[in-house]
């Protein structure tokens, strides 16, 4: 049987309450739509736009009540003044810099979580699987940590990369798949997910303000391992692992390329086509591991991919008010980190004293496809 230990948070240098994070929202789209209207020779009143904003903000996005604050790498997010910005600034075109200069960001940040990540590790582990959507470069992160290291000959590295919000539970199936096929001792997985380098302040519409209230920065570190490895430290076992993708909803989540960085697309529909399908998903997740599912007895680590998610899925699940509060707390004191968020919340319920050994725990993540994916835990001591 395999388990998930060892978890390690790595915070985000620079992080901002919801309700400035929604101020200078407000001023990155007015500065933003004030350089749109330069270029294209049109008027433009500046305070009847930024206030227009901000009750669109208020009416669509994720307000304080769900998340308190968010972290981000850029420090700009949290600075009132427009010449400070660094992608953001005068210099730059309305939607922001290009990848390039994100990607710079994005390097600099993840080379330093690495370390973070791995500052007291002496022993090099024989595999690490590094899991992001939101920033590709070559040689990756992991693999620089192998090179300062110099665990050349004792570390492999695997890149599980654009998957989206449900990546961690593929990263599992991977991670499972090693320890048979290659008989390793353990493989760690580190996600870094820098979500708000992907901004751009040129787009208005209300799917955009969803968006752009909801993500956030986030880095964290486990590993699995065969049980026998460990005796005493705390251990979530894995039951089941499974995944599907729900028909007619190709779709209904997209995170695509563009000029500027990556652009997310929700449809309103997706809750409804989650729904839909997630009653059948939880009991075969459970038959698959000979478990009954028993909602009284189990706890839910559900991705927050919204709190309108969640709500649904407390309806259709039929869960009280506690199942999902580990799910609703990282998303309160975090936001949205994509496929770093879920591992947060494992990292929760590990430590947490009010969740008895044996507790089996339903984990279910969402991304692009529309991909379903859930994993059956275990809570050990």
């Amino acid at each position: 049987m395999h388990v998930l230990y060892g978890f390690k948070i790595v915070r985000p240098e620079f992080e901002s309450t919801q309700e400035a994070a929604f101020e200078w929202l407000a001023l990155a789209h007015t500065q933003a739509e004030a350089k749109r209207c330069a270029q294209e020779k049109m008027g433009f009143e500046p305070q009847p736009f930024e206030d227009t904003l901000r009750k669109a903000l208020k009416r669509y996005g994720c307000g304080s009540g769900h998340i308190a604050r968010r972290g981000h790498v850029l420090r700009e997010y949290g600075v009132a003044d427009p010449s400070a910005w660094k992608v953001f600034g005068p210099e730059a075109p309305p939607e922001g810099l290009g990848v390039e200069a994100r990607t710079a960001v994005f390097e600099k940040a993840v080379d330093d979580a690495f370390g973070s990540l791995y500052e007291d590790v002496q022993t090099p582990p024989p595999q690490i699987i590094h899991v992001t959507c939101t920033g590709y470069i070559s040689p990756s992160g992991a693999q620089k940590l192998i090179s300062r290291k110099n665990w050349h000959k004792q570390t492999n590295v695997m890149h599980a990369y654009h998957m989206g919000c449900s990546a961690a539970i593929p990263a599992l199936r991977m991670a499972r798949g090693l320890l048979a096929a290659e008989a390793m001792r353990c493989v760690d997985v580190i996600h870094t997910e820098l979500c708000t380098l992907h901004l751009n302040p040129a787009l208005h519409t209300p799917e955009q303000l969803v968006v752009q209230s909801l993500f956030a920065d986030g880095m964290i570190r486990y590993s699995m391992a065969d049980d026998a490895v460990l005796t005493t430290e705390p251990t979530l076992e894995i039951l089941a692992l499974t995944e599907e993708i729900a028909p007619a909803s190709l779709d209904a989540m997209q995170w695509r390329s563009a000029n500027w960085g990556m652009r997310m697309v929700l449809s309103p529909e997706i809750p409804k086509l989650i729904a839909e399908r997630i009653g059948g998903f939880v009991e075969g997740l459970c038959a698959k591991a000979g478990v009954s599912h028993e909602p009284s007895t189990t706890v839910y680590a559900i991705h927050p991919g919204g709190p309108k998610i969640l709500d649904l899925l407390q309806e259709k699940l039929k869960l009280d008010s506690r199942a999902l509060r580990f799910s609703r707390a990282v998303l309160r004191d975090y936001g949205n980190m994509s496929s770093a968020t879920l591992p947060h919340i494992w990292a929760g319920i590990l430590k947490d004293p009010s969740v008895p050994p044996g507790t089996p725990i339903v984990s279910l993540a969402f991304g692009p496809g529309l991909s379903i994916c859930g994993a059956l835990l275990r809570k050990r001591s």
